[in-house]
């Protein structure tokens, strides 16, 4: 049987990036799931139903621990002599392509789902660059997981053209849309988060919501700022936050993350493994990152009938379209975020537009079945290609 290694550097990445596709690909290939350890890999292997592989990866530069990586990398490919290995996230993709490269696995395919290297300046942007461009050199297909984001590697000349390909219309993963369906979401089926839940959904609130990693890089410093203002304004104004702080690599500001403690219509609700009753009971996303591929938190908001406010960047324009499903505002910007948000609570004849928009956009583009076919449908043509 073919045998198909898939990696992210982080277990958590696993377990979000690749829900459900790893079982579905289980039904054609021997599929083996390789992260780092921790409770978020046992239960890929769990509910996925595959096989995993603990080795540690560290996503910040680190000489040392990413030469014993990319060792245990080799080591575990001569063992299990896999056809392919496909990568996500940046330092997997580094370590595993050349991992592979090295040991001569024959299909060797790295999802390109963001890059650090956008937002980055000088020397590091410099050595991004090189890993980026390393990645790419070992690989035998790259795929940009949104048309903005190929573009961009094609115009910056990161590898050959005929490596790169958008599957499908783009996405890591798709949407499962019978999951992200707000006709079959009931809030009163959360008890445990009920007393929360009760609070955002009285009539007289507008609440805004945002998933993701609570640092920098999100935007969330612009996103606190322009919310305060607009709470002045409209005091029935609440702010949701589902995801965890990173105080490492890329931390809020201190002012930020007091705001975010202190004021009495900001939730910070941490991490949530199901994010859907928040979604039922939000009138809008924002989502103000600085650097994307292409993004899943706008599908699913997409798909609970929410506009969407998000930044003029690659992988957010593949998603929303200005006015017809949401509204683009530029990046690091809290006043054009200020404006938006006033903008979607006022205007009510656009934000009926925008609603009524948004879930059959996302619907038409991005439906998880007709994506995980796709992929498949690459597995088979470079399998078919290599064994020619």
């Amino acid at each position: 049987m073919i045998k198909l290694i898939r990696i992210t550097t982080i277990p958590g990445s696993l377990r979000g990036l690749l829900k459900d596709q790893l079982r579905y690909m289980s039904d054609f290939y021997e599929v083996i799931a390789v992260s780092g350890k921790g409770e978020a890999l046992d239960e890929v292997g769990q509910r996925e139903k595959v096989r995993t592989h603990a080795i540690e990866m560290n996503r910040a530069i680190s000489p040392t621990k990413d030469i014993k990586s990319l060792y245990n990398l080799i080591n575990f490919f001569k063992k299990e002599r896999p056809d392919i290995v496909h990568t996500h996230t940046p330092k997997a993709g580094f370590l595993g392509m050349m991992a592979a490269y090295i040991t001569r696995v024959p299909v060797r395919m790295h999802t390109v789902a963001g890059m650090p290297l956008m937002e980055a300046n000088g020397n590091k942007k410099k050595v991004l660059l090189f890993v980026e461009k390393l990645t790419y050199a070992c690989a035998t297909h790259v795929y940009p997981n949104s048309y903005g984001l190929e573009e961009y590697i094609l115009k910056e000349k990161l590898t050959t053209p005929n490596k790169v390909k958008v599957i499908g219309k783009g996405s890591s993963n798709g949407i499962d849309l019978d999951f992200f369906d707000p006709d079959k979401t009931d809030i009163n089926d959360y008890p445990q988060l009920q007393a929360d839940l009760d609070k955002f959904a009285a009539p007289d609130k507008f609440n805004y919501i945002f998933v993701g990693r609570l640092v920098k890089d999100k935007g969330i410093n612009e996103l606190i700022s322009a919310f305060v203002k607009v709470h002045e304004k409209f005091p029935a104004s609440n702010l949701i936050l589902i995801g965890d702080f990173e105080r490492t690599l890329d931390p809020v500001s201190a002012e930020t993350e007091e705001l975010i403690n202190k004021h009495d219509s900001i939730y910070f609700i941490g991490y949530q493994k199901d994010i859907r009753p928040f979604l039922k009971v939000s009138q809008a996303m924002v989502f103000p990152s600085y650097r994307e591929g292409l993004p899943n938190v706008p599908m699913q908001a997409g798909a609970f009938n929410l506009p969407v406010i998000c930044t003029n960047i690659v992988g957010c324009t593949d998603i929303i379209e200005n006015g017809v499903n949401g509204i683009m505002v530029e990046p690091k910007s809290s006043a054009e975020l200020y404006d938006a948000m006033i903008e979607i609570q006022t205007n009510k004849t656009l934000y009926s537009k925008l609603q009524t928009n948004a879930r059959e956009m996302i619907k038409a583009r991005y439906a998880r079945p007709y994506l995980f076919n796709e992929i498949r449908k690459e597995y088979e043509s470079a399998l078919s290609q290599h064994s020619l």
